[in-house]
């Protein structure tokens, strides 16, 4: 095309009008072909990165449009990976799967309400236990048995739990769930856990509720105190998802009571407030023994980049009396270390909390927890400093104990699905009959791997010590160490 330019600017034979003319014509050839060879290779290209940019498994879901003057931006599709976990249709929701980690309250999402639905989920869980244990302790005979000689341990599978979660959308914005262990190590039986109303919206068109609503969340029946942040990443039975660990921390703020709570957020800014009975299970008997408990929140939990996730709270629970508080008794389903520090009598359900510490403030308590979270790209940290002052029926005066955890996970590979943690976790009070304070130590590490967003595999070795318990105590110079693995599923 070129040569043919020069041709008829050269030509001295052609006036320069017809010069003019001839190259026009020969440059208008030029863009058309251009133009039918380019603009299929563009819709071409087009075409291949919006597939490559679009989900397989959900590529029916349409783009968001407004209009052909504005920009097209295309919903972002999950991964195939996470692709494979059941779609969430319950407003404000908290997944059962690895969707739900370090996702504390339930989440004020967009979820949008397309009429009454119901949902039915599980999760189970098996141990294998390695672990060993000894202690110190004088003998005490009991009807010539030695109450302080431990039982002897194997290393095997322990008995699976499992889970049973019904939901169902009311309205918009109005949720009930319903949680039942169908096996733990306290109750084989089935046994309901909890069940409640979240209101989260109005479903009343009123301009005055959908504008409170938008800050306001209530939560009334029976149901897991908002206590703390730890008991949004512990092991719950046939659910440990949330838990990159298998046990629990050794004093274990965990409990359901009948009242209600209810939550402001606003701008990553949350504050809460509560009252509940004060105890595990409802009754009208002794009321002079009983008095409502109170429960409060401050926290702050912001994305303040892609990759820097900050969140601090505070909390606070606080009764005058009680029949039979469980602030730190109230988990039905036991500890994960199965049999430690426990004597030869005992029985998996009757000595179902090996492993941790219960205060027995069963009376009077006064407890606070701060949690730390900061999650920088892969890298977590979670932290504990808590304070519980009380005391039980029999006992004149308040007892201490105080409690400090710092956790480290590390979350790496497509989707995080790879996960390595380091947890430490120390206890130190006043046991009632004990007279000087005792302690308790205890380190874990371990890690794991999501198989699916809905089945999981982790492992821990553990590492528990006993200070200074007295030679009387099956607990003197008590400790146990070992592995144990985990597998566990949920959806």
């Amino acid at each position: 095309m070129l040569r043919q330019l020069r041709s008829i600017n050269d030509n001295p034979q052609l006036t320069l009008q017809e010069k003019k003319t001839m190259k026009s014509a020969r440059i208008n050839k030029l863009v058309a072909i251009a133009a039918l060879t380019v603009f299929p290779a563009v819709l071409v290209a087009q075409e291949t990165q919006v597939a490559s940019n679009t989900d397989p498994v959900n590529s029916a879901a349409p783009a968001a449009t407004t209009d052909t003057a504005k920009v097209t931006v295309e919903k972002k599709q999950p991964s195939k990976f996470l692709a494979m976990a059941p779609k969430i249709e319950m407003q404000n929701f908290r997944p059962s799967d690895m969707r739900g980690i370090n996702v504390y309250e339930a989440p004020k999402d967009q979820t949008p309400y397309t009429g009454f639905k119901v949902s039915w989920g599980g999760g189970f869980t098996q141990q294998f236990q390695g672990l060993d244990h000894s202690n110190t302790a004088q003998a005490k005979l009991v009807n010539n048995v030695n109450q302080n000689q431990l039982v002897r341990m194997g290393h095997g599978f322990n008995n699976a739990m499992a889970n049973l979660y019904l939901n169902a959308q009311l309205a918009k914005g109005i949720r009930v769930s319903l949680t039942q262990y169908l096996s733990t190590r306290h109750h084989n039986e089935t046994w309901v856990k909890d069940g409640y109303f979240l209101i989260d919206d109005s479903p009343i068109d009123v301009n005055a509720l959908n504008n409170i609503m938008k800050y306001l969340t209530l939560r009334v029946g029976h149901f897991e105190i908002n206590y703390g942040d730890a008991h949004f990443r512990r092991s719950d039975a046939g659910n440990s998802m949330y838990n990159p660990l298998i046990g629990n921390y050794i004093l274990d703020a965990f409990t359901t009571e009948i009242g209600a709570e209810a939550y402001v957020r606003s701008n990553g800014f949350m504050a809460m407030a509560g009252i509940t009975g004060g105890e595990i299970r409802g009754t009208l008997r002794n009321p002079q023994n009983r008095a409502p408990s109170y429960l409060a929140k401050l926290g702050f939990d912001k994305q303040v980049t892609p990759l820097l996730r900050t969140r601090l709270t505070g909390s606070l629970y606080t009764t005058k009396k009680s029949q039979s508080n469980t602030l730190y008794s109230g988990d039905r389903a036991g500890s994960r270390y199965f049999d430690v520090l426990e004597n030869t009598t005992s029985t998996e359900k009757d000595n179902a909390w090996s492993g941790g510490i219960r205060p027995g403030m069963g009376s009077k308590i006064t407890a606070m927890q701060l949690n730390p979270f900061v999650k920088l790209g892969g890298v977590e940290f979670f932290g504990i400093l808590e304070q519980a002052k009380g005391k039980s029926a029999t006992e004149a005066a308040d007892r201490t104990w105080n409690q400090y955890a710092g956790e480290l996970t590390y979350r790496f590979g497509a989707d995080e699905r790879f996960f390595g943690a380091a947890r430490y976790n120390t206890a130190k009070g006043e046991l009632n009959g004990i007279t000087n304070k005792v302690s308790v130590d205890r380190y874990n590490l371990g890690g794991g791997w999501f198989i699916t967003p809905n089945v999981m595999a982790k492992a821990e070795w553990v590492n528990q010590k006993y200070n200074d318990f007295p030679v009387a105590d099956i607990r003197n110079g008590g400790k146990f160490k070992g592995f144990m693995f985990e597998g566990v599923v949920s959806f």
